[in-house]
């Protein structure tokens, strides 16, 4: 996941004009439970496309380099926009912007029902992109200014394991649709999901109105919207360690049905994304104490040695139980390392820039999601297939080069 995770750095300090419940300091309010079906809802339906993307550019006749593309447009896309989105957050009801992003993928997916070219198809994407930045950056927000604050730490947890459930029932059902109805119908189930989004958030009452006035947010624009108010400079070095992670999980994420199909393996893909998300949850409740007594480096060492053994999983499997063992692995590297990785991120910047820290560190997760299936597209259409997964096994010498060039700066003086 994903995206998902987004999630929290949305969270901010301002609350709405009027609380939302002001007589009940419950956890869960219905307006919560709302945006978080909500987000449930816009994040699955997302992720359904995620693994057919690209098989469905191939039966097109696209080339492995523009299968790649295709799969990485839409986070291109996100990339760019998720900033100006954040800033505008701050300008407009959070119902608003969520309905735009829902919207403009509605739009995208009747495109991608209606589309007979691969340039059809990237438009698409592109579209899709616009939407999925504005509505992913604007859930979080959302949640966290209608959760009391004595249960901001719990309510955001939660919200983190319906980002992490979405991004592992997606996949799986998009699989699975494809293989039983075909792209076209998978389209519109995805379609169906977002509608569902769209629906839930004209539920909520309180539409999450911007604490600032509107004249003064007006005049603030130009400033927010400079380089250092869109991005935490002391972040980009563990964003940067933290993308390549992202680039192999985001590359076996779209290719990895294509993977099986072109070595001819009797292996139900949906499978790796069920013990994906599975061990993530297991994981995160059973080493929850050690995230903050162990430090990045120790982290950073775990998670490389269990990408690497998922990477060893998907290159040599041949039946379901590697599946198992790939998916394990790769819950303990990529799983684990976004949770750590978006901790050390806020550390680094303080808490006074926290949201900004939390936007870099996005950035890095926007930035694996494009590169990923880009560079999965050009090694699966000129190279051998045995080759694929070994290839993606040199990002981790480059993140970890990445780490001893910045680790002053990756640790801070007082940790």
């Amino acid at each position: 996941m994903s995206v998902a995770s987004a999630s929290q750095s949305g969270v901010t300090a301002n609350r709405p004009d009027g609380p939302a419940e002001p007589r009940k300091d419950r956890l869960i309010t219905r307006d919560v439970a709302l945006v978080m079906l909500a987000t449930f809802f816009f994040m699955t339906s997302n992720m359904v496309i995620t693994p057919v993307i690209a098989g469905y550019g191939e039966s097109m006749g696209a080339t492995g380099a523009l299968m790649g593309v295709i799969a990485g447009a839409m986070s291109f896309v996100s990339l760019f926009c998720r900033p100006i989105a954040g800033n505008l957050s701050d300008l407009v009801s959070k119902r608003l912007l969520v309905a735009a992003g829902t919207v403009l993928y509605i739009v995208a997916g009747v495109m991608y029902c209606l589309a007979d070219s691969t340039g059809m198809l990237v438009v698409a994407r592109m579209v899709n992109g616009l939407g999925f930045a504005c509505g992913t950056v604007c859930l979080a927000t959302w949640v966290s200014l209608l959760l009391p604050i004595r249960h901001m730490g719990a309510g955001m947890g939660l919200y983190g394991i319906v980002n992490a459930l979405a991004i592992a029932v997606g996949p799986a059902l998009g699989i699975r649709l494809q293989a039983a109805v075909g792209y076209q119908w998978t389209f519109i189930a995805s379609l169906t999901l977002n509608v569902c989004a769209f629906v839930t958030v004209l539920l909520v009452k309180n539409g999450g109105r911007p604490a600032r006035k509107p004249v003064a947010a007006e005049q603030s624009l130009r400033h927010r919207l400079r380089l250092r108010n869109l991005v935490e400079p002391r972040a980009i070095p563990l964003a940067a360690v933290f993308m390549m992670f992202a680039i192999p999980y985001f590359a076996n994420q779209s290719f990895l049905v294509d993977y099986i199909s072109a070595r001819h393996l009797r292996i139900s893909s949906d499978l790796f994304f069920v013990f994906y998300a599975a061990a993530l949850l297991a994981l995160r409740l059973t080493l929850r104490d050690l995230f903050d007594s162990k430090g990045f480096r120790f982290w950073l060492v775990v998670c490389s040695f269990a990408m690497l053994a998922s990477l060893a999983f998907l290159t040599f499997m041949t039946n379901d139980w590697y599946l198992l063992g790939a998916g394990i692995a790769m819950a303990a590297s990529y799983g684990l390392m976004s949770s750590v990785t978006q901790a050390q991120a806020v550390v680094i910047a303080g808490r006074e820039r926290s949201g900004l820290a939390n936007g870099t560190y996005y950035m890095g997760i926007d930035l694996g999601m494009a590169l990923g299936p880009v560079l999965a597209g050009v090694l699966y259409g000129h190279l051998p297939i045995a080759w694929f997964y070994p290839l993606f096994m040199l990002a981790l010498p480059v993140s970890w080069l990445i780490y001893l060039s910045f680790h002053r700066l990756i640790h801070p003086s007082n940790e």
